[in-house]
């Protein structure tokens, strides 16, 4: 079955750097944007990033200048460079795929990892 699978997430001090990983394995339709979301205890889920799959970028205003995203189509992997991190960025983070089938819209979410960064 078609899934994400994320990984990079953990505890970092405020200043450090982590880079998110999230691989989609067995997509039997064509992805067109990977992105990112995360979500604050109590908070809504909100856009991190997103690339599309010409390489277009998106980002969300908090985060530009430190996070950068990046794809490999060749691994069907997106990634997401955190640098300069702010303990205003704990969240867990979200990986997020779409695309379309012969038969619609697809979209598929990651199982989501926890980063925490203290101060």
């Amino acid at each position: 079955q078609v899934q994400l699978v994320e990984s990079g997430g953990g505890l970092v001090q405020a200043g450090g750097s982590l880079r998110l990983s999230c691989t989609a394995s067995r997509v039997i339709f064509s992805i067109n944007t990977m992105g990112w979301y995360r979500q604050a205890p109590g908070k809504q889920r909100e856009l991190v990033a997103v690339i599309t799959s010409g390489g277009s970028t998106n980002y969300a205003d908090s985060v530009k200048g430190r996070f950068t995203i990046s794809r490999d189509n060749a691994k069907n992997t997106v990634y997401l460079q955190m640098n300069s991190l702010r303990t205003e960025d704990t969240a867990v983070y979200y990986c997020n795929v779409q695309g379309r089938s012969y038969d619609g819209n697809r979209e598929l979410w990651g199982q989501g990892t926890l980063v925490t960064v203290s101060s």
